[in-house]
């Protein structure tokens, strides 16, 4: 055979052996997020176990379009510089298609440009500040979707529940970090929106352990009900506070009351006093049971799992948008994720038609359950109020 030719197969067969390769590349997701520092944490080791328990999954009936799904996971700390420097690394240099996470939601406020800008998919399976998925301008292609439950739903759920209480004193307690300075923003519009009067606002830092001084102007102004929106271990140490001063105005927080550092930092008797929302309490059905089965040797409690569900499905719908897209492109899978055309049946429930062009939130406030913990057990809520709430009360 002449050199030429011998080069033209050589060089035909070094083209297939190339394609082959990166047809048969794996597909990498990643999670960015506190896996170690901070009271969220937990709720960080639970979703990444949710993730790889539905790669496991999706890898076991052939992957997504002939391709393995394989997951890189970043520690952020908590930090938003670390959490910033982590997503540059994970889209530049490991080429990761999306990424899920954080579980602070001043990381991903940090962060959320860089997302959109390299046109890369960001889903929210722990992050619940409200301004997170909301586009950088109006118009603009965004690249952030979400599955856990934002914070204007709840806090919506929250001011129409003191406001039918009939309240006329009611307080704001907010930690100082973005997670709380978000949901301020939300609980003073929604408060002017549903005519509720605030006659009291404090702030404490995520590391105070005694929060008299401000629960002392709370009440002394007479304040008679608080929504608290703050991480677990700070929460719980505000009960403490009003433990010493013998004052308990009725307790609505976020739903980072569901944490087990609340319930360890508050007590049994004292953690039983608030009141919140969360959008599953116990597992129904047998898929649900099945996983908590796999992924509970990796949960810090048994409160953490719907974090593990959130990142389950998470992955799922992500899985959903490469198939229908038939590509692992960053514009042609937000694209397929606003336009699902097919429902993706989860774990937590079936997402049909989750997102739109301007849609981003797969939970919506009739997902969310009043909770309380009795014991240490979470358990389903209701009063007369709580029955009488419609989707009117909300004015999101």
């Amino acid at each position: 055979m002449k050199a030429a030719s011998i080069f033209r197969h050589l060089a035909f067969a070094a083209g297939v052996m190339g394609a082959t390769l990166t047809q048969a590349q794996d597909i990498k997701l990643a999670y960015n997020g506190d896996l170690s520092a901070s009271p969220t944490a937990q709720s960080g080791r639970a979703a990444v176990a949710g993730i790889q328990a539905a790669i496991e999954d999706i890898n076991a009936t052939g992957g997504v379009l002939g391709r393995k799904l394989t997951l890189v996971v970043r520690d952020d700390l908590a930090q938003p510089n670390k959490s910033i420097q982590n997503m540059v690394e994970l889209i530049d240099n490991e080429k990761v298609v999306a990424v899920l996470g954080p579980t602070n939601s001043g990381n991903a406020m940090a962060w959320k440009r860089i997302p959109n800008e390299k046109k890369v998919i960001s889903f929210q399976s722990n992050a619940q500040a409200t301004d997170i998925t909301k586009p950088m301008s109006p118009g603009t292609d965004n690249y952030l979707f979400r599955l856990s439950m934002y914070d204007r739903a709840q806090a919506a759920v929250l001011m129409a529940y003191a406001k039918k209480s009939g309240t006329t004193k009611l307080g704001l307690l907010t930690e100082t970090t973005g997670y709380g300075e978000g949901a301020l923003r939300d609980l003073k519009d929604l408060a002017k929106a549903q005519g509720v009067n605030l006659l009291a606002m404090e702030k404490f830092g995520v590391a105070d352990t005694d929060m008299t001084s401000q629960l002392s102007k709370m009440k002394a102004a007479g304040v008679d009900t608080v929504i608290v929106w703050a991480q677990g271990t700070p929460m719980g140490l505000l009960l403490r506070s009003m433990e010493k001063l013998n004052y308990f105005p009725t307790f609505l927080s976020s739903q980072a009351a569901d944490n087990v550092t609340f319930y360890d930092a508050a007590g049994k008797t004292l953690a039983e006093r608030a009141l919140f929302l969360r959008p599953f309490i116990t597992p129904d059905t047998a898929a649900q049971k099945k996983l908590l089965e796999r992924v509970q040797p990796q949960l810090a409690a048994p409160s953490a799992y719907v974090f593990a569900m959130q990142g389950y499905d998470s992955t799922l719908l992500l899985a959903a948008a490469m198939r229908q897209a038939n590509s692992t492109d960053g514009a042609k899978m937000r694209e397929a994720l606003e336009n699902l055309q097919q429902p993706v049946k989860g774990v937590y429930k079936t997402y049909d038609k989750p997102f739109s062009k301007t849609q981003r939130e797969a939970i919506s406030p009739s997902d969310a359950k009043w909770t309380r913990w009795v014991n240490d057990q979470l358990t389903e809520y209701s009063d007369g109020i709580t029955k009488s709430l419609t989707a009117a009360d909300m004015n999101l």
